[in-house]
C-alpha cells in the first residue's frame, strides 16, 4: 500500500477531509510540521467527522524528522510543475504521496530532492491555478488505489 504526507498543511477542514479520506481507504496519513493549527481544532475534527478514531494518522515535527522516521523509498510529488498525469504515472507499493502548503506548495529545496520522473501533475482546463487540496489528494489516491486493484477494500 501507499502512505499520503501533507506537508505543512494549513487549513484544519482540508486536513479533517484528508483525515476522513486516509481512514476510508486504509492509507496511513502523515502531518508533517509545525501545522497552522491545532490537532484538535474545532474544524480539523469537524470535517473528519468520528474518522479520527479510526484513521492511522502520525505527526512529525519537521521535514527531516518524517524521512528520517519513515526512510520512504519513493516520494511521489503533487505539483502544477509534474511532467506526467496521474493515470500516466505507476503508483508502487511503500510509495509516498507528498502533498504541499495550500497557498505555496512544496518549498524549492523539497522539490529538488524529488526526481522530475516522480512528479505527477493534474490535468486542468488552461488559466486554472490549483485545485483544493483534499480534491488533489482525492485524486492521486483513488488512482494509486485503482492500480494496487483495490487492495483491502470490500467490493
Amino acid at each position: 500500500m501507499f502512505e499520503i504526507v501533507l506537508y505543512r498543511p494549513q487549513m484544519p477542514s482540508n486536513a479533517g477531509n484528508v483525515i476522513r479520506l486516509s481512514a476510508n481507504f486504509g492509507i496511513p496519513l502523515h502531518f508533517v510540521g509545525p501545522l497552522d493549527f491545532y490537532l484538535d481544532d474545532r474544524k480539523l475534527l469537524r470535517a473528519g467527522l468520528d474518522y479520527h478514531e479510526i484513521a492511522n494518522l502520525t505527526y512529525h515535527t519537521s521535514y527531516e524528522s518524517f524521512l528520517e522516521n519513515k526512510k520512504p523509498k519513493r516520494l511521489i510529488a503533487a505539483t502544477i510543475h509534474g511532467q506526467k498525469r496521474p493515470d500516466e504515472f505507476v503508483f508502487e507499493d511503500g510509495d509516498f504521496l507528498l502533498f504541499g502548503r495550500e497557498t505555496s506548495g512544496l518549498p524549492p529545496e523539497i522539490m529538488d530532492s524529488i526526481p522530475k520522473d516522480q512528479q505527477v501533475k493534474i490535468p486542468m482546463v488552461e488559466k486554472s491555478r490549483c485545485l483544493n487540496l483534499s480534491n488533489s489528494v482525492a485524486i492521486l489516491a483513488y488512482e494509486a488505489w485503482r492500480q494496487m486493484n483495490f487492495v483491502g477494500a470490500k467490493i
